[in-house]
């Protein structure tokens, strides 16, 4: 390790110096069922978009078991009406709406709006899921860089836009789904992880506006899944769950449980992966920054075994 490297730590950087687990903004101090529960409960409506597969499809389902009425919205309308149907066999056809949407083109986003208000004239739970990962480098991909904005941030601002739930008198919740790789962002893919990185901003800005509006009923909350295995993309050739990964649906359970207590930043753990693994490795990102280190040091072959120490203390500390 070089001396600069030794140098730059700071002396008193301590993985403790946060408090871990504390919730960002609760509508309510109060811990009900699910039947009492003022959004997720049945006869509300929940929109989901890229409900086709994953972590979409294991909403959908999971919503529609707590008696939601759901609309589903997806790019792929093969899959899309797989999952519809297997939505009306669990809770009836009136209560299940299928809208091939692309969220990146505003006019369907809007559609996709006026279909829902008009059926059943309000949102409880509006899930902005789509999302996409082609690659592009920092200075390769310009094309996919386009595609993967226009649908994984521009998707997300068409839909908050236009559904504006600001003005429903009901308890409701925006829940936008963004990624580890837009908070630690390693190395690799550059243009989804700074999509990522953005949508974190985006919901960010949304929960503290919504929260300075006099008497808000809607809340934000940013969805960051751990590994989750949808069997869909083949994940290298593995035909099975690997062992560390959660299923949609225990990834989608998890967030439920965490958007019910309030929580904003819903960090899902996963077999492999435990939540003050990703606290540390969050906080050291964050001290990259904070304490002038080079760029993604967490990566970086004088900073590495600074950082496994870091993680070391850390794990002890907490007495993982």
């Amino acid at each position: 390790m070089s001396r600069s490297a030794r140098s730059s730590r700071s002396r008193n950087a301590s993985p403790l110096r946060t408090t871990f687990g504390n919730p960002s903004y609760t509508v309510s101090n109060m811990s009900v069922a699910d039947e009492l529960h003022p959004v997720l409960h049945a006869g509300r409506v929940a929109v989901i978009t890229g409900a086709a597969s994953g972590l979409g499809k294991a909403a959908a389902k999971e919503l529609a078991k707590l008696g939601l009425k759901i609309a589903i919205a997806d790019i792929d309308e093969e899959k899309l009406g797989v999952i519809g149907q297997e939505l009306i066999e669990l809770i009836g056809a009136q209560n299940v709406l299928i809208m091939p949407t692309d969220v990146s083109k505003l006019d369907q986003v809007v559609k996709l709006k006026e279909k829902v208000y008009d059926t059943w004239g309000e949102v409880a739970v509006l899930m902005n899921n789509a999302g996409i990962g082609l690659k592009g480098t920092s200075w390769e991909g310009t094309e996919n860089w386009q595609k993967v904005f226009d649908v994984n941030l521009f998707g997300v601002v068409n839909v908050q836009h236009t559904f504006l739930m600001i003005h429903q008198e009901n308890q409701a919740m925006i829940i936008n789904t963004g990624s580890k790789q837009g908070i630690t962002n390693p190395p690799g893919n550059a243009a989804y992880n700074a999509s990522k990185a953005a949508v974190k901003i985006l919901t960010e800005n949304l929960a503290h506006e919504l929260r300075e509006r006099p008497e808000s009923n809607v809340t934000a909350h940013l969805f960051v899944p751990g590994w989750t295995w949808t069997g869909l993309t083949g994940d290298d050739g593995v035909k099975s769950k690997p062992d560390g990964a959660w299923t949609p649906e225990e990834t989608v359970l998890y967030m439920l449980d965490k958007v019910r207590e309030g929580e904003f930043y819903v960090l899902v753990p996963d077999n492999e992966t435990k939540r003050e693994v990703d606290q540390l490795r969050i906080m050291w990102g964050a001290g990259d920054v904070a304490e002038g280190r080079p760029a993604l040091s967490r990566w970086h072959k004088d900073y590495k075994p600074l950082f496994e120490e870091f993680m070391r203390e850390g794990l002890a500390a907490l007495d993982v």
